[in-house]
């Protein structure tokens, strides 16, 4: 089904010529994105729900996503101020992206931190702002997804985030070439299996509260 595109300031898809060349740098355009994430409606408007995009860009799937989530925060969480700002931070925590330039991994961070700030209407030192620079500086990586390796060649890994309630999280971190092998049977990245799985995490952190994430 095409589109007419509305009459405002076209979408930049290409950031130059060389970096096209380079890289294969063209950037999917928003009307595009959105007929995507309606064919994943449920998956997309669930606030736990995960998304990974392997080359994210400046973030022009996983912003889209992220609002997606809010809305759903926004419809069931709306009138408790505390579950709304705690479900927007778990609804981030489950956003991923890989991302071989880094000004474009940078940019992508920032848009997405913009999106959730916006959401609270906080900005600055507010401890939800460095919680959210926290949560993206380990979701979102420089890195080659292909050879699933960050930018100095070590193996990528990526954070499980958990909302237990009461505002306390819990966080695991599994190497991606392990979660990918996880994916390949079960249902995704981050499904859960029994204790006797081969899948174990690298790191397991203490349960923590928004002020001690964003410290």
């Amino acid at each position: 089904m095409s589109r007419t595109p509305d009459a405002v300031e076209p979408e930049r898809l290409v950031k130059s010529r060389q970096r096209v060349a380079d890289h294969g740098e063209v950037f999917t355009p928003r009307w595009l994105v959105d007929d995507m994430l309606d064919l994943v409606k449920g998956e997309s408007e669930r606030i736990d729900s995960r998304f990974l995009e392997p080359a994210c860009g400046s973030g022009n799937f996983v912003v889209p996503v992220l609002e997606r989530k809010l809305a759903a925060v926004q419809a069931k969480h709306g009138r408790s101020e505390f579950e709304k700002r705690h479900y927007a931070l778990f609804g981030l925590m489950c956003i991923y992206g890989i991302e071989l330039l880094e000004d474009n991994a940078v940019e992508c961070r920032e848009n997405l931190a913009g999106t959730f700030t916006r959401y609270l209407s906080v900005d600055g030192d507010n401890e939800w702002v460095k919680a959210a620079t926290a949560v993206l500086a380990v979701n979102i990586v420089q890195g080659d997804a292909l050879a699933m390796t960050m930018a100095d060649g070590e193996p990528i890994t990526f954070p499980e985030w958990g909302y237990l309630g009461r505002g306390k999280y819990q966080r695991r971190d599994f190497r991606y070439d392990s979660l990918t092998q996880r994916a390949s049977a079960s249902e995704g990245l981050f499904a859960h299996f029994e204790e006797h799985e081969i899948f174990t995490p690298v790191r397991t952190y203490p349960v923590m509260t928004v002020k001690e994430i964003a410290a």
